[in-house]
């Protein structure tokens, strides 16, 4: 799942239960679109922060190749490695600490979309039906949480 700043569903991707994250990335993040007032709809993030399960080389190349910043921490096993053939290190300073503390916000999404009884219990059998439960959910919590109308009345 992506969601935006503030905690609303853009994209999601089915896997079977044994699937990688890891390997999910790309193609969640190619589902994103976004509309905006004229022209296309926006389909690339401005910033992608995942938690450790997310830092594969493929994952960093296919970010930097489309100029997408990452916050994404490097495992123990991957700085480990890192010692015995040095490289470029990941910048993890202080303004990437603070930008991870924003991770939570896709967790807290599918928390939110959890409330209905249909997806937190997995009652839907089939993936297509689960998904548009997935969609229903995230629309209506994308009409509760917009910005109000400019017309009052």
């Amino acid at each position: 799942m992506v969601c935006d700043g503030r905690g609303r569903g853009l994209a999601f991707v089915l896997t079977p239960g044994q699937a990688a994250d890891a390997s999910m990335l790309v193609p969640t993040l190619e589902q994103i679109r976004v509309p905006g007032p004229v022209g296309r709809p926006r389909t690339r993030p401005d910033r992608v922060l995942a938690d450790k399960g997310y830092p594969s080389k493929a994952n960093r190349a296919w970010l930097r190749a489309h100029g997408i910043a990452a916050t994404i921490p490097e495992r123990n096993d991957q700085i480990a490695h890192r010692r015995t053939r040095p490289g470029r290190p990941i910048d993890f300073g202080g303004q990437q600490r603070a930008r991870y503390r924003g991770r939570d916000l896709v967790e807290r999404c599918l928390n939110r979309l959890r409330q209905w009884r249909g997806i937190a219990l997995r009652s839907d059998k089939s993936a297509g039906c689960y998904h548009a439960g997935l969609c229903l959910a995230a629309t209506l919590h994308w009409l509760a949480t917009g910005e109000r109308s400019a017309v009052q009345t």
